[in-house]
């Protein structure tokens, strides 16, 4: 069965970030330019702890566009369509998908819900239902070329498939970008599919970046409160009007 799993590699970032984002943070403050003591940061005449205690003291106090300056880049594979719509809408960020019109989906893999698996009547009908979708793309794709389409058939065959067609990604997003992206998709609330990719992709950012994501995540761990409302909290935490 061509059912695939989530596979989250982190494939660059940005060099030296913490040092990046130091001097980006003292320039704000600094009247003289950040440059000269650049190679001061990179040799460690400026420790790490220190470049860490000021960053994380004045992204405390509220200030935290010089974060911007740093962005990590990631390869996606093996996650549904489904996903990939939640993931395009966050802003700021680039994204580089593969391309239904030019790939053939004629053996299309596909991810399968975690509630589906577990239900084995509702996995065979699933499961019946990509084949059917697989057949139903290749038949397509036969009669278009056949009748002239060509090497277009496959963008026309490709509004058969389903959202739980696999695809591969990469996405960029700069290090505000990521925090916002984590506050939402890590919380309990979020899809499981798009929750399971943030929450590799943040284990990647505290690997390399740990002075900023040591505390990110879902934004109930950096309030100490669940903002979701009565309606939908998960219980982790309490309500405002609780605390």
């Amino acid at each position: 069965m061509p059912e695939k799993k989530c596979r989250v590699e982190l494939l660059a970032h940005t060099p030296e970030p913490l040092a990046l984002i130091y001097a980006a943070f003292r320039q704000c403050y600094h009247a003289g330019d950040v440059a000269d003591m650049w190679k001061n940061l990179l040799s460690g005449a400026i420790s790490r702890q220190k470049q860490a205690e000021f960053v994380e003291r004045i992204i405390a106090s509220g200030h935290a566009s010089p974060v911007e300056h740093v962005s990590f880049t990631f390869a996606l594979s093996g996650v549904s369509r489904a996903l990939t719509h939640q993931l395009v809408r966050h802003r700021i960020a680039s994204y580089s998908q593969q391309s239904q019109r030019y790939v053939d989906a004629s053996s299309m893999d596909y991810v399968v819900p975690p509630a589906i698996a577990a239900h084995p009547e509702a996995l065979a009908r699933f499961n019946a239902c990509m084949e059917e979708i697989r057949s139903a793309y290749r038949d397509l794709k036969a009669m278009l070329e056949a009748s002239g389409r060509g090497t277009k058939a496959n963008e026309d065959a490709r509004f058969v498939l389903p959202q739980a067609a696999a695809t591969s990604i990469v996405v960029t997003m700069n290090c505000r970008s990521l925090l916002q992206f984590f506050e939402q998709r890590c919380c309990a609330r979020a899809q499981w599919e798009i929750r399971s990719a943030a929450i590799a992709m943040l284990a990647h950012c505290r690997r390399v970046l740990p002075e900023i994501f040591r505390h990110a995540g879902a934004k109930c761990e950096r309030l100490g409160y669940c903002p979701e409302g009565e309606k939908f909290t998960c219980g982790r935490y309490p309500l405002p009007q609780s605390r």
